[in-house]
This record gives C-alpha cells, sequence and structure tokens, in this order.
C-alpha cells in the first residue's frame, strides 16, 4: 500500500501567473528573462543563462503603470528544455525585500492611485 503525504503550502504570499501580473523582466546587467510566475517574495523565471543557486541577482521588472527593481538570491535552477541551438533554465528567486505590487504584503496597504504606501505613515 502506497501512503501519500501531502506537503503544507510553505508560500507566506500568493504567486501570480504570466496573465494577472503583467510585467516583464531583465536581471541585471540587462538579460532578459521570461517571467513564469511573480509573488511579493520571489520570482520564478526561464531563462537562456544558467542562475547558479546562492548568488546574488538583481531583478528589474516593468509593467504598464510602474517598475521596480528589487534584489534577491537564486534559489535553485534547473534545464527546462534543450534545443539544438539553445538551452533553457528556470531559476527561483527569493526577494531580499517584499515587492508591494500586489496589496498581499504585509503592513503595506495600496491605495487607489496604485503609490505604494506603508501603513501608519
Amino acid at each position: 500500500e502506497t501512503v501519500m503525504s501531502v506537503t503544507p503550502e510553505r508560500r507566506r504570499t500568493r504567486r501570480r501567473g504570466a496573465g494577472e501580473h503583467g510585467a516583464t523582466a531583465r536581471i541585471r546587467p540587462g538579460h532578459q528573462v521570461q517571467l513564469i510566475d511573480l509573488s511579493s517574495g520571489g520570482a520564478l523565471v526561464e531563462a537562456d543563462r544558467r542562475m547558479l543557486p546562492g548568488s546574488a541577482v538583481e531583478l528589474q521588472l516593468q509593467a504598464k503603470d510602474r517598475q521596480a527593481t528589487v534584489r534577491g538570491s537564486v534559489l535553485r535552477c534547473c534545464v527546462v528544455r534543450v534545443r539544438p541551438a539553445s538551452i533553457s533554465y528556470r531559476g527561483a528567486i527569493a526577494f531580499d525585500r517584499q515587492l508591494a505590487w500586489f496589496g498581499d504584503t504585509p503592513g503595506y496597504d495600496v491605495p487607489f492611485g496604485g503609490e505604494v504606501t506603508p501603513l501608519g505613515i
């Protein structure tokens, strides 16, 4: 008999897929990456360059009405596609600080105008 265990959800904030976040991204110094999903605590990206787990990165995010640069570290990276002329890598990045774009960041409130203001200020 096989026993399956269910691992509890470890994420602190909700992930948003490509259709929800509407953002593009680059890893400094300017390498384009595809955002697979994005949350206030991190991002899952796909790129044609390997990302070394444990390394520090700076992710530049651009959406229609806002932009941000957030530092983080690569948690993991693996090959997801091999083609005759290219290899694609998928990497998980944990942000050093919360990205306050979505209104689910503890201690932040997103006002109507789209600006992010810390609560209590």
